[in-house]
């Protein structure tokens, strides 16, 4: 179960890493939070594609190998585990979205 932990007045809550007991298929880290939906899905692709664009920039993939790449990059991905076919929605959505 993740808490939420107090904070001052004004701060964003931030919340308490579920315990090592809690369903492992239920997070994804994410500036210390953990997440199990589309938006943190999207999130984790678009920052992959971003990483991968800048460490090999002449990687001579077309898009669809690319996306194929990233998919595999996050088959750890807790939305990716419990939902494929929909993150393989969503992947192929970023790249139409964002013209990547």
């Amino acid at each position: 179960m993740t808490r939420v932990l107090r904070q001052p007045y004004g701060s964003a809550p931030m919340l308490e890493p579920p315990s090592p007991a809690g369903n492992p298929l239920s997070r994804l880290v994410i500036q210390n939070q953990v997440f199990n939906n589309a938006d943190s899905y999207a999130q984790a692709f678009d920052e992959a594609w971003q990483e991968h664009e800048r460490r090999n920039p002449c990687h001579n993939l077309n898009v669809d190998e690319k996306v194929a790449w990233i998919q595999e990059q996050l088959h750890e991905h807790p939305f990716q585990l419990n939902q494929p076919q929909r993150a393989a929605e969503v992947a192929v959505f970023r790249v139409r979205l964002l013209g990547l």
